[in-house]
């Protein structure tokens, strides 16, 4: 996703980035913590929340640092911990369809429950199915 803010070297500026689209930090906070409040609440996300450590602090702040740079923003995620090497980062867990699914059913709903206008949030599904159906590393 991470787009490029110059288009040329004229000094004219390329369109918004969706960092700046969705709003800055502020919002990909409330989209990431919307994300994690969800996975715990929905149990339509049961097998998606498994996933993840008892306590989600810290999966929470790993998604708005890998957030903000994804979109175009500062890159919080590679400043602490380098390149996000995603697959390689989540080999470790049983990733399949079903998880895929529920990712991408979580974050959907979670942008449209803080409000991301319908186009931004049709162009991120789309991107971000791209990212979780690269992530999967096992049939089904």
């Amino acid at each position: 996703m991470n787009e490029k803010r110059d288009d040329d070297d004229t000094g004219r500026d390329a369109a918004p980035s969706a960092f700046e689209l969705l709003g800055g930090e502020a919002r990909v906070r409330e989209l990431a913590d919307r994300f994690y409040d969800l996975m715990e609440l929905e149990p339509a996300y049961r097998e998606l929340r498994t996933l993840h450590p008892p306590q989600m602090e810290g999966s929470r702040d790993k998604l708005y640092w890998f957030l903000c740079g994804w979109l175009g923003g500062p890159q919080h995620y590679i400043e602490r911990f380098g390149h996000p090497r995603l697959r390689a980062r989540h080999l470790p867990f049983a990733i399949g369809i079903r998880e895929r699914d529920q990712w991408m059913a979580c974050m959907e709903q979670a942008m449209r429950e803080i409000g991301v206008e319908a186009l931004l949030a049709h162009r991120l599904s789309a991107a971000f199915m791209n990212t979780a159906d690269w992530m999967r590393n096992k049939g089904g």
